[in-house]
């Protein structure tokens, strides 16, 4: 391939949760230097960087090991012992290789702000990060604990991304800023899920065992939610930014507020077709919240329908009499489901 010619990915009739393929590193890993090549290129201040991390190197995992090796080093923990360890990793496993390449085209096409495969493989802490755990999770089921915890230690200092080496992570994850991310030690994320930034899935206190959450495939959580507790969100939820989650979460329906309530109620709540762990679709269910949809003036009873108050003025229950389904800060309005 020409100096600088950048093709694209190959066609394919499976979605991003199939098994990726030899073929689809070799491409990926062609991609990735086609797109150093033309960079260095345009700019030379770059060109040694970019010929250490990525030109010199005859594969994604030697790229990835170096760069890594010499995001994590420290006085104490040296750069050439970290490239021997991930090296070895990819070599032990090979499954680590095919999550790298699907979690590389997950952040390509989901993030609007990445600009190429090879700017995600330098500069996204939040898949570097993802990619540290990996390692850092084979080394805990080897029986190589102190070395797992070590690891995680320097990818929490690093990267400001705390992983239990016990947590379990699919395909396709997309860690999107990634900045104050926790997963504690018995979460589960599947695969195909976004989570941004400041996302917590945590315990609920100091008991051991299965204590933490169960993310199902496909699930988008937004920046800030708190989920806690070892609770399901099924697959295909949508969890909204800044929501806390204390219980399970169906499938393909939407859980935002503090606590967490689902859009449309309890009972029947709203559904949606999409993936939103691939669409990173935060708002589509916002229009069923709006302004617009209120028919009764504040102040007025709600006769058996539901209103919007604006979060200003005060609710009280002898002007509905009612539960409050969904709160939607962002929007400005608060939705009341009245029984009449």
């Amino acid at each position: 391939m020409p100096t600088g010619e950048l093709r694209s990915p190959p066609k394919s009739t499976n979605n991003s949760t199939a098994i990726i393929g030899f073929e689809d590193e070799v491409w990926l890993w062609s991609q990735i230097k086609a797109e150093a090549r033309r960079d260095a290129e345009s700019e030379p201040a770059l060109a040694s960087y970019l010929y250490s991390t990525i030109l010199s190197h005859s594969s994604l995992e030697r790229s990835l090991s170096f760069h890594l090796g010499n995001k994590l080093c420290s006085s104490t923990l040296l750069s050439t012992l970290l490239y021997d360890l991930f090296l070895n990793a990819f070599a032990t496993d090979p499954s680590l290789s095919s999550a790298a390449v699907a979690d590389l085209r997950a952040a390509r096409e989901r993030d609007p702000a990445c600009i190429s495969y090879s700017h995600c493989l330098l500069n996204y802490k939040g898949f570097l990060a993802c990619q540290a755990h990996r390692v850092s999770h084979l080394l805990w089921r080897q029986a190589r604990r102190p070395l797992a915890l070590a690891l995680h230690s320097r990818v929490a200092d690093v990267f400001a991304v705390d992983i239990h080496p016990a947590a379990r992570i699919g395909k396709g994850v997309l860690f999107d800023h990634a900045t104050g991310v926790v997963v504690g030690e018995t979460a589960v994320i599947g695969n195909n899920v976004s989570i941004l930034h400041h996302v917590t899935l945590g315990g609920t206190g100091k008991v051991g065992g299965d204590r933490h959450p169960k993310i199902g495939d496909g699930v988008l959580i937004g920046a800030g939610a708190t989920i806690l507790g070892n609770v399901k969100i099924g697959e295909g939820a949508k969890i909204g930014a800044g929501s806390v989650v204390l219980i399970d979460v169906p499938p393909r329906t939407t859980a935002v507020g503090n606590p967490a309530r689902l859009v449309g109620g309890k009972e029947k709540p709203s559904k949606h077709e999409d993936v939103p762990g691939e669409s990173m679709d935060h708002t589509s269910f916002i229009s069923e919240w709006t302004p617009s949809a209120c028919s009764v003036p504040v102040g007025h009873s709600c006769n058996g329908e539901s209103h919007c108050y604006p979060i200003s003025s005060t609710v009280s229950t002898t002007m509905c009499v009612g539960r409050l389904n969904v709160m939607a800060r962002w929007t400005g309005v608060e939705v009341w489901e009245c029984e009449g």
